[in-house]
């Protein structure tokens, strides 16, 4: 199932306006993520092999990133959002 991507540059246009501003999740495996001192403010944290979508809202877009250019880890947690329902995408690149 193809994820969209989103840039930075479009995720900052749209942080920067509260009506747009997407749910930011943080998908990073364990080790990048307690080895980084990177973290996107106000970003969710959610392990990509079992997200808990819970507490996501369903009427605001997501977007999940992790520190992989390839996206693997934000990608598979979007793609298991996508298949809930959520309106979801990737940051292209990753966080680095």
């Amino acid at each position: 199932m193809p994820v969209p991507r989103i840039s930075k540059e479009d995720l900052k246009q749209r942080l920067d306006n509260p009506a747009t501003a997407p749910v930011i999740i943080d998908a990073r495996l364990k080790y990048p993520y307690e080895h980084s001192a990177v973290k996107l403010p106000g970003s969710v944290r959610m392990h990509p092999d079992a997200p808990d979508p819970s507490k996501l809202p369903r009427d605001r877009e997501i977007v999940a990133y992790d520190s992989d250019p390839d996206e693997l880890s934000s990608e598979r947690l979007a793609i298991q959002l996508a298949r809930e329902g959520y309106r979801v995408s990737v940051l292209q690149g990753g966080i680095n």
